[in-house]
């Protein structure tokens, strides 16, 4: 199976499935002699992992991770550096009565159009379980983009059709959402709940803010930054589009609204998220992202068998009936992949 890996100067390829003995990942191109500690990388784990709350998956993973190769003495050694966390809570059972089931908006059938067969346990390699390593991968980005100035930081902006109204970004990491609003994340809360308790499941979207990045990343034609971000955020199984700045709001305004003044002080404004012709203008670099409903819900379905037999299939097992509180961290994993990687092409290119 190609596809597994992702980056150029600043490399990464994730391995495991949901219900295998292990997942983790294995990065290349890490830059030597910067202190780095599991703690450091276990921070992010414990924000991504599952069980944390009512409106995420009760399964029990505690996400432990283990540096295998790659750090000496506490410090980068520049050889390719390997994380490694066990799967301990798996139920493969829950998934043996369809196991032969195409589930609606799961990558059952095309796999095994793609393969010709598939992990039917939780998902296998298609599952959100795979993103682990990515949070992985992107804590040690982030720890060396922090010597660069540069920070990122994703919220829950809307959720089962419950949007917030104010950002506080003081909250984000107080509310089990993972919203910029209080009061939104309650009600966010409430929904989600309510439909979990129905047997249903909702999406969102999520916002992510990029402050510090200098002016000049990004590297055109074909690997524009916001091209680089798009790609690394659709990669995420639950992601269903993605706009900067102002987006699809731009397609109702005129050019002289849309278009970014600039005076004495720089830029007036940001409509265009921080990224023009493909490369960072030192603004603050804005995106969201639509993440679609959970596809693992326990209403009946209709679906049809491997032989093409018509049936009726509830989905069993434990699923997250919201998936934005969770994405967050994986959203901020990926976009500091992508800049720590631009960030080393920008530097081989002036060096």
């Amino acid at each position: 199976m190609s596809g597994s890996s992702f980056g150029t100067h600043f490399k990464m390829t994730t391995f495991g499935e949901s219900h295998g003995e292990a997942v983790g990942v294995i990065i290349d191109g890490v830059t030597p002699g910067v202190e780095l500690t599991e703690a450091d990388i276990q921070v992010q784990m414990d924000r991504r992992k599952p069980g944390q709350s009512s409106v995420t998956t009760p399964r029990k993973e505690y996400d432990i991770i283990r540096i295998l190769s790659g750090v000496f003495e506490g410090k980068t050694t520049g050889a390719p550096l390997a994380v490694m966390l066990n799967n301990t809570d798996m139920k493969s059972k829950d998934y043996e009565s369809n196991r032969r089931l195409f589930r609606p908006g799961h990558a059952d059938f095309t796999y095994v159009q793609k393969y010709g067969h598939r992990d039917h346990r939780g998902s296998g390699r298609a599952s959100g379980r795979e993103t682990a390593g990515r949070v992985a991968a992107g804590a040690i980005a982030r720890k060396l983009l922090e010597r660069r100035g540069v920070s990122i930081v994703a919220y829950t902006k809307e959720a089962g059709g419950v949007k917030c109204e104010t950002f506080d970004e003081t909250v984000i990491e107080k509310n089990p959402m993972r919203a910029a609003d209080l009061n939104a994340a309650e009600r966010m809360v409430n929904r989600v709940e309510e439909l979990a308790a129905a047997g249903n499941s909702c999406g969102g979207v999520v916002e992510c803010i990029i402050r510090g990045v200098k002016p000049g990343i990004g590297e055109p034609a074909f690997d524009k930054l916001d091209a680089e971000l798009a790609k690394a955020m659709l990669s995420i199984g639950a992601v269903k589009g993605i706009e900067f700045g102002a987006g699809f709001a731009a397609t109702t305004m005129l050019g002289s609204e849309h278009n970014d003044g600039m005076d004495a002080n720089g830029f007036m404004t940001n409509n265009a998220g921080g990224i023009v012709g493909g490369i960072s203008t030192g603004q603050d670099i804005v995106f969201r992202i639509a993440v679609k409903p959970t596809s693992s819900i326990s209403l009946p379905q209709q679906t049809v068998d491997e032989d093409g037999v018509e049936h009726t299939i509830q989905t069993i097992g434990r699923h997250d009936p919201c998936i934005c509180p969770r994405v967050v961290p994986v959203v901020e994993a990926m976009a500091c992949m992508v800049l720590e990687d631009l960030y080393k092409r920008h530097t081989a290119l002036h060096d």
